[in-house]
C-alpha cells in the first residue's frame, strides 16, 4: 500500500475542519497531508502502540493502512552474509502481526468510547462477500471494501469499491480519484454519526 488513500482521507478531513493525526508507515514519497500531524512508524507493532496511545480520545478512527498479516519471528542484529547464513535463510519462521483494527474495536468497548471506526478490506476474490464477513469479525462500524485483483488500487491514483456498514448499509463507490473516494468515505462517516450518536 502506498498510503495515498490514507493521505487523501487525512487531507479532506482536515479541509472539513477535523483535527487529524496520521500514523503512517513507509510513505516517504508522499507529501504530508495539509493540516495533518504525521507520526511515522516502521513496524506493525509500532503502529499499534501509536494508535493505542490516541484511540480513546478520537471521534473517528480510519484504518486505511495495509498492514502485513505476518512478520519474521526474529530479526538479525547484523547483515546475513552469503554462505555463512545459508542454513538460517533456508526457511523463515513467521508470526502473526497484531490485528490493530480488531484491537481498536475491543478497546472501544473496554473504555466505553464512541469513536466511529472505519477499516479497509483489500480482497482479490469475492471482495464484497469477504468484506461483509470481515466487518463482522473486526467489530468496526464500516469498511471500505476494494477489489485489488489485477494490480488495481495499491500504488494507483484511483480507487473504487463498496462502503459496508455494520447497520446493513452498503454504498457502491464508483471509480474515481483517491480524493473522490475519500469524500465518499467521509460523507458516509458523517451520515453514520448522525444516525447513531
Amino acid at each position: 500500500s502506498s498510503g495515498r488513500q490514507g493521505f487523501a482521507l487525512a487531507e479532506i478531513a482536515a479541509q472539513r475542519g477535523a483535527e487529524v493525526t496520521v500514523v503512517a508507515g513507509d510513505t516517504d514519497c508522499l507529501a504530508v497531508p495539509a493540516g495533518a500531524e504525521i507520526v511515522k512508524v516502521r513496524s506493525a507493532r509500532e503502529m499499534e502502540a501509536e494508535i493505542f496511545a490516541r484511540d480513546t480520545q478520537a471521534d473517528i478512527i480510519i484504518m486505511a493502512a495495509a498492514v502485513a498479516d505476518f512478520r519474521p519471528e526474529s530479526e538479525a542484529a547484523s547483515k546475513l552474509k552469503k554462505g555463512i547464513a545459508d542454513d538460517a535463510l533456508s526457511s523463515v519462521q513467521l508470526v502473526e502481526n497484531p490485528d490493530i483494527l480488531r484491537g481498536v474495536a475491543d478497546r472501544r468497548r473496554a473504555h466505553a468510547t464512541t469513536a466511529v471506526i472505519v477499516g479497509f478490506a483489500a480482497e482479490t476474490d469475492n471482495a464484497l462477500e469477504f468484506g461483509r464477513a470481515k466487518l463482522k469479525r473486526k467489530g468496526a462500524d464500516m469498511l471500505m471494501v476494494n477489489s485489488v485483483s489485477g494490480g488495481r488500487v495499491f500504488g494507483e491514483s484511483r480507487n473504487s469499491g463498496w462502503i459496508v456498514g455494520a447497520d446493513g448499509t452498503e454504498i457502491e463507490v464508483q471509480d474515481g480519484s483517491k480524493y473522490e473516494v475519500a469524500v465518499a468515505i467521509l460523507d458516509a462517516v458523517e451520515t453514520y454519526q448522525r444516525a447513531h450518536c
